[in-house]
């Protein structure tokens, strides 16, 4: 992996996981730079590991933007279901 792109799925991270946090506001919310982008990345691996299980993405293919925003916004919502329930500390 090349330094390009790295900085391409940082950069991609955090711009969807701004998006997940716009869209899904609450007070549990993972906040900072890199909770942001960890919160996009995993985002993006959720969606294409969910594209590739129901085909929709062959075995070298990942998640786009608008798929890695919903991603992030599915992760949100589990985040704030596991600090809701106590689970978890927010």
């Amino acid at each position: 992996m090349s330094m390009g792109g790295l900085f391409w799925i940082i950069l991609v991270g955090f711009i969807a996981g701004l998006i997940a946090r716009w869209l899904s506001p609450g007070p549990n919310n993972p906040s900072g730079f890199i909770l942001t982008t960890i919160l996009g990345i995993a985002g993006a691996f959720l969606a294409t590991w969910i594209g590739q299980a129901i085909g929709h993405y062959s075995p070298d293919q990942g998640a786009g933007f608008i798929t890695a925003t919903i991603g992030a916004v599915v992760v949100l919502f589990i985040w704030n279901r596991l600090v809701a329930s106590g689970v978890i500390r927010g």
